[in-house]
């Protein structure tokens, strides 16, 4: 069983879907002694973004100083497209 291919897709994804909320983890416990309390719509913004979007992210909030530096680093991304019910 831990050949078949769907076993390692399987345990594939759930490595990466551990890996991203780590680093979202990370990232909120990063800003709150730079920023304070993060609003709970901004953490989830900040779960809304991709593995690449968090390290860059993890990157840039080494200059913030301020929840306004967060807010224009969110307001210079794309915004990640809306699913169609």
């Amino acid at each position: 069983m831990q050949q078949s291919v769907i076993y390692q897709d399987i345990l594939q994804k759930g490595l990466q879907q551990g890996l991203q909320q780590g680093e979202e983890t990370l990232i909120v416990r990063q800003l709150t002694p730079r920023l304070g309390k993060i609003p709970l719509e901004t953490q989830q913004r900040i779960r809304g973004l991709s593995t690449t979007q968090l390290e860059e992210l993890g990157d840039a909030l080494l200059d913030f100083t301020s929840q306004h530096d967060l807010t224009n680093y969110f307001a210079n991304i794309p915004q990640p497209p809306k699913d169609e019910d």
